[in-house]
């Protein structure tokens, strides 16, 4: 049995698939803003064998990052026989496990760690025009999340499993300047 090279699979849903809410009240027809949809990719599918008497049974894992690139992200896990199989339960996985991040235009507000085990990021916020420089574990993660400038740095493991939790965390970790001001009871001046 032959095994092919596995390409990122996208998801199969439409763009978009979010209908705007149409409400009349005395006769005003009112369009509320369409939601962003949310998008899917795949950051690394794992190949595990088996052997049983006839030979060797594959089984696959995907690790997947579902976001809507304006502030809210979620990572998953799936396991099964075939890798798109894998893929649809690592995006439910990652659809029931969504976070909202605190964003400032087009970057993070302020510099962050984050960690996961082995593996430590640094999330540092950048000028605008910079791009997102990362790899492609942590790219994935912060370009859904709706990060459009930042820089990074990993120290210890390059799981990608570890990567992406890392970036997680860091991102969860962030706070808006009104959030501070609010928990403090103080205006912070720039």
């Amino acid at each position: 049995m032959a095994i092919e090279a596995v390409n990122p699979v996208r998801s199969k849903t439409p763009k978009e698939s979010v209908v705007p809410k149409v409400q009349i009240s005395n006769g005003v027809k009112t369009i509320e803003p369409k939601e962003k949809p949310f998008e899917d990719t795949v950051v690394k599918v794992y190949r595990c064998s088996k052997v049983v008497k006839g030979g060797r049974r594959f089984s696959f894992a995907a690790l997947v990052v579902v976001g809507d690139r304006a502030g809210t992200v979620g990572i998953g896990y799936g396991k099964a026989n075939e890798v798109p199989l894998a893929v649809e339960k690592g995006v439910k996985d990652a659809k029931k496990s969504l976070h909202k991040i605190a964003l400032l235009g087009r970057t993070i507000p302020h510099r962050i760690d984050g960690k996961c085990r082995a593996t430590k990021i640094v999330l540092v916020p950048a000028s605008a025009g910079t791009g997102v420089i990362a790899g492609s574990s942590a790219r994935a993660v912060l370009e859904y999340a709706g990060v459009q400038d930042v820089l990074t740095k990993v120290y210890g493991s390059t799981s990608a499993k570890n990567v992406v939790k890392a970036t997680l965390d860091g991102l969860l970790k962030l706070r808006s300047k009104e959030l501070v001001e609010s928990m403090r009871g103080v205006m912070i001046n720039d």
